[in-house]
């Protein structure tokens, strides 16, 4: 059997992360733990988890594949990414955290939504859960792709059995550990994920020396005429501030938020921030460089590649000794699978808490709630394979929208319900309807206008500006009320007690 270290590191690693799915079922004693783990998550847990579950399958695909096929100029995503998590720990993360737990120990954004503005309580809870599972779902549907790609190079299956294999090794331990099987596997996949990255392009230095890199990529540049190291190479002003704006995303993500409010205080948010923080820049980092080392590396070699996504996985297999090469395949598959699971147990949480339990079972027991999450998730799962079905579909295209949705819907709306006391109900409903709706109608709008240039502007900033404006504007003709006001004031004061 040919590279069956490759097949043993890679079985072995499944089985760890499976191991993890059955003691955290062991540990899971109620609804709580399943979708949030108790709130007992330490700094270190809670940085791992928070940076897995939000560098998906795009950390060692989506971006390595665009700066492998257009250079250094897809980079500015990577500076606005680091960017707008930094700000998120800074400004969101700790008072998310007492919020929550101060108004009714919200377990999910939109029951937070729910009890934060009272008066238009049912419509946030449905609205919001609506949002989530919309493009929560197509998120799915890119971590199924990535997985998909990624047990169709190694094992040379087709598209179709590997959708289902690489869909199913995630579905496993998220269906029976819930929140404690995610977080925790996420710390093991986190330190694979930076391992690997850092790894291949150290590897590329030790076989090409910096002069010869240089004359690989001049030499690919003459062949397709793109300066590769060129920061703003066909990069217009709309296109860099596109780019950097995946940074606002980071303000309306539920998965990752979720990771704030799980932590177990306020201090070890400012610990997770540190290291948090630092796991992202040198991911970032590394995986910019697997782009632009491997397409030195391919160009030298005169190696051929089919698809740029996959510049990770065969700059590997032509590197590192089949060993090597099972732990970095492996952590391809935690970046998918450390998104997946977190967006998969959000789904389940927001139809179990917020449609179930909200609407049809208030008395549900806590047990009930549990299993019901669980076959949530295999809903939700079905559902993103379904639309992952197409061998063509681009990571980097799904996760881009999917991030818009909530960045616009949501980022606003959770930064003034935390700064702004006078915020109503009816603003923070109008405010996120509206910017979902930019998010989904600007570039048809814009096309359908004619205005081209403008539809090439990425989406979550008009729906972001848009949202601010309507939640703002709209609570100054619709005050709130002073009982609100006053809990408003009460959960500030408790964070300024803990920070």
């Amino acid at each position: 059997m040919q590279n069956y270290q490759i097949y043993i590191t890679f079985g072995l690693y499944l089985v760890i992360i499976l191991g993890i799915g059955i003691y955290a079922y062991r540990s899971t004693q109620n609804f709580d733990d399943y979708i949030l783990g108790g709130r007992k998550m330490g700094s270190f847990v809670t940085a791992m988890s928070a940076g897995a579950s939000d560098m998906s399958g795009w950390l060692l695909m989506g971006l390595p594949g665009a700066i492998y096929a257009v250079g250094m100029s897809e980079a500015w995503i990577a500076v606005g990414l680091t960017i707008g998590a930094y700000l998120n720990y800074r400004v969101v993360a700790g008072r998310l955290r007492i919020f929550t737990e101060n108004y009714d120990n919200a377990l999910t954004l939109p029951e937070f939504f729910a009890q934060r503005f009272p008066r238009q309580k049912n419509a946030l809870k449905i609205m919001s859960s609506a949002i989530i599972l919309f493009f929560f779902t197509i998120y799915c549907a890119s971590g199924v792709v990535a997985g998909a790609k990624l047990f169709q190079g190694l094992l040379g299956m087709e598209y179709s059995t590997a959708l289902w294999l690489g869909a199913l090794s995630t579905i496993v331990y998220t269906f029976i550990g819930g929140y404690l099987a995610v977080s925790w596997s996420d710390s093991i996949q986190a330190t694979l994920m930076i391992f690997a990255l850092l790894l291949a392009p150290v590897m590329v230095l030790l076989h090409l020396s910096w002069d010869e890199i240089t004359l690989a990529i001049e030499s690919k540049t003459a062949i397709t005429g793109i300066p590769y190291s060129n920061w703003l190479h066909n990069v217009s002003g709309i296109g860099v501030i596109s780019a950097m704006a995946w940074g606002l995303g980071y303000f309306g993500q539920p998965h990752i938020l979720a990771r704030f409010m799980a932590a177990d205080s306020v201090q070890s948010l400012n610990n997770a921030r540190r290291i948090g923080i630092s796991w992202m820049i040198l991911c970032l980092g590394g995986a910019v460089a697997v782009g632009y080392y491997g397409l030195a590396y391919f160009s030298a070699h005169n190696l051929p590649l089919s698809n740029a996504e996959s510049i990770f996985i065969e700059l590997s297999k032509v590197m590192f000794n089949p060993w090597i090469v099972g732990v970095v395949l492996s952590a391809i598959l935690a970046a998918v699978m450390s998104t997946l699971s977190a967006q998969l147990l959000m789904c389940s949480a927001a139809i179990t808490e917020d449609f179930y339990k909200g609407f049809f079972r208030k008395t549900a027991s806590s047990k009930e709630l549990v299993w019901i999450g669980r076959l949530m998730v295999l809903l939700i799962s079905v559902i993103a394979i379904v639309i992952a079905q197409d061998p063509n579909s681009k990571v980097m295209g799904l996760v881009s929208y999917a991030w818009a949705g909530f960045g616009a819907a949501f980022g606003p709306v959770v930064i003034l319900s935390l700064f702004n006391r006078n915020i109503s109900s009816k603003a923070a409903l109008w405010g996120m309807i509206s910017g979902a709706v930019t998010v989904v109608a600007w570039s048809p709008l814009m096309k359908y206008w004619g205005w081209e240039d403008l539809s090439k502007l990425y989406e979550i900033i008009p729906g972001f500006l848009m949202c601010s404006f309507i939640t703002l504007t709209s609570s100054i003709f619709t005050p709130v009320n002073q009982q609100v006001a006053e809990k408003f004031d009460q959960a500030l004061a408790e964070f300024e007690s803990r920070r």
